[in-house]
């Protein structure tokens, strides 16, 4: 489920908690939980709606102006079922303190060189470190010029580079990547 930046602003502050989405099928569940750039956010309740039961207060706490706004953004999408998100926010995304901590103890290095190791085994190619390499080499490198590089697809270069994200190594830029400094403390250690 994703929010344009401007919702995304009010969900930090607190001011939206619902969402409406046309899915053909839900993307989201009760109790489950969303990573979103706002922070964490829990699912409190998803339920199938109609359009025209939508209040203005529905609205406002989905961080719309008015109703109507509301409506001509789901007409956008006119395929699907109308679900009606209840939400809160849970807290900080971790990662964003993960990959500000670059303190990697002896341990600390050791298990991330493994679960790299693990990352190029399960790949059936050596990718990991040096795509690190590469995103090192320069502060907005993109996937595509990765790609190229490390000789593979972008398309599958890109969830393999979430995965070093998922443990503080890089961080997305608006465009391409950077690594955070958890991964240059760790390429240090090389």
């Amino acid at each position: 489920m994703l929010f344009r930046k401007a919702i995304l602003y009010q969900i930090a502050k607190g001011d939206v908690t619902l969402a409406f989405r046309r899915w053909t099928r839900p993307t989201v569940k009760a109790g489950g939980s969303l990573r979103t750039a706002a922070g964490i956010l829990s699912i409190d309740a998803i339920e199938t709606t109609e359009a025209e039961d939508i209040s203005i207060e529905d609205a406002r706490r989905a961080g719309f102006p008015t109703r109507e706004a509301l409506l001509a953004e789901l007409d956008g999408r006119p395929d699907g079922t109308l679900y009606r998100i209840a939400f809160h926010r849970a807290g900080d995304d971790p990662r964003l303190s993960l990959r500000d901590d670059a303190t990697l103890a002896k341990s600390d290095w050791a298990k991330i060189a493994a679960r790299l190791a693990r990352f190029d085994e399960a790949a059936g190619q050596i990718w990991a470190e040096a795509t690190l390499r590469l995103i090192a080499s320069r502060d907005g490198i993109t996937a595509a010029e990765i790609a190229e590089q490390v000789g593979m697809d972008k398309l599958k270069l890109k969830p393999r580079i979430r995965k070093l994200k998922e443990l503080g190594l890089t961080e997305s830029l608006t465009v391409g990547y950077r690594l955070s400094p958890r991964g240059r403390s760790f390429l240090s250690q090389v």
